[in-house]
């Protein structure tokens, strides 16, 4: 029974071997709502895959027997979070970090296998935010009066100072 004023730690899942997809109380990742995603995103559990292998790094005792680093991936090509306007753009984004339609996160900076999961889905919703952000159109505009005038004003500078350095008995 716990003691009073002292809060019930919730179960932790056991680390998987490397390689093996995780299966326990994992959540959503959720990303709030946004430019490109009014209403936000919510990516279910089942669509993420996460590996754990060994990470580099500080460890103490623990250094060579804690799977603690994560990867975390998820098919942009197949996830239900998107839809195809938002697909699109998360793709032709994020292309350069996929491999095909699968994006991969890595997460080793904490020691605990737990902190680097919550640290890697944490980044999964940044990417998604950011990349589901429409473009906005450029404006075409005209120079000002103004900018006109500096730029010949310049011109003008420019070409007499180039002309002050020819040899005068050429001319």
């Amino acid at each position: 029974m716990p003691q009073r004023g002292c809060p019930v730690q919730p179960a932790r899942v056991a680390a998987a071997p490397a390689g093996v997809r995780q299966t326990g109380p994992v959540d959503d990742v959720r990303v709030p709502p946004g430019p490109g995603a009014p209403h936000g995103l919510r990516v279910p559990a089942a669509e993420l895959v996460e590996q754990f292998s060994r990470s580099s790094g500080p460890g103490g005792q623990g250094v060579n027997t804690a799977d603690s680093r994560v990867q975390l991936s998820l098919d942009l090509g197949t996830t239900t979070a998107l839809d195809p306007v938002q697909r699109r753009r998360v793709l032709d984004r994020l292309a350069e970090r996929c491999t095909g339609s699968i994006l991969t996160i890595d997460a080793s900076e904490h020691r605990s296998q737990w902190r680097n999961r919550a640290a890697a889905r944490q980044r999964l919703a940044e990417l998604l935010r950011d990349a589901v952000v429409p473009v906005p159109p450029r404006r075409a505009t005209r120079p000002t009066r103004g900018s006109q005038r500096r730029r010949i004003v310049a011109k003008r500078q420019r070409s007499e100072v180039k002309r002050n350095r020819r040899d005068p008995r050429h001319e």
